[in-house]
């Protein structure tokens, strides 16, 4: 990938976290959200699968894991259609006509009904001392490797109150990973 400039798709990113540490790496960058953006910067609100791919040279996306993640397990039994519909929808990402993609998202049925991640990350390898496995699917990237890793390890995500917004604070991702995103995939 060698320091050229690479026009980057962040997918179901509302955070535009990941986005601007690429933009941030002189690389063109976008998100695409049901959601409108919490920060300001290029943005599409609506359907990323509806999306023109021809001139994207990378894709980051963060499908939603509600229905996906094992920390919903007990909910399973009751929300088939809807787990079979996320599945195809993280498919669907997965096929995007892009010649470089990386999904990510908690542990969970992706590894059981899909394939294995090829890595799993954690914050404190990244600079925050938290614990929270993340999983990363790649086609034609190589794994990340850690910037920071620090102590403190606590499960400050996994211990959160319930609260109004304890959903989107959940799926944040956090700054470390996102500039080793930018950093290390934008070479």
């Amino acid at each position: 990938m060698g320091g050229t400039r690479m026009r980057v798709a962040t997918l179901c990113e509302f955070s535009g976290t990941v986005r601007d540490a690429f933009i941030g790496q002189g690389h063109e960058a976008f998100s695409c959200d049901l959601l409108p953006s919490d920060v300001p910067g290029p943005h599409v609100q609506g359907d990323c699968l509806d999306l023109d791919y021809s001139d994207v040279d990378l894709v980051i996306a963060f499908p939603p894991c509600t229905h996906l993640a094992v920390s919903g397990a007990r909910w399973f039994k009751d929300k088939i259609q809807e787990q079979a519909d996320a599945l195809d929808f993280v498919r669907a990402l997965m096929a995007l006509p892009v010649g470089r993609i990386a999904i990510e998202n908690p542990i969970g049925v992706i590894s059981s009904q899909i394939r294995k991640p090829d890595q799993i990350v954690q914050p404190w390898q990244f600079g925050h001392g938290e614990t929270k496995a993340t999983c990363l699917w790649l086609k034609n990237l190589w794994p990340l490797v850690p910037t920071d890793v620090v102590e403190g390890r606590e499960a400050r995500i996994h211990k959160m109150p319930p609260s109004e917004d304890r959903w989107k604070l959940r799926s944040m991702t956090y700054q470390g990973i996102a500039n080793a995103m930018a950093a290390q995939w934008g070479e």
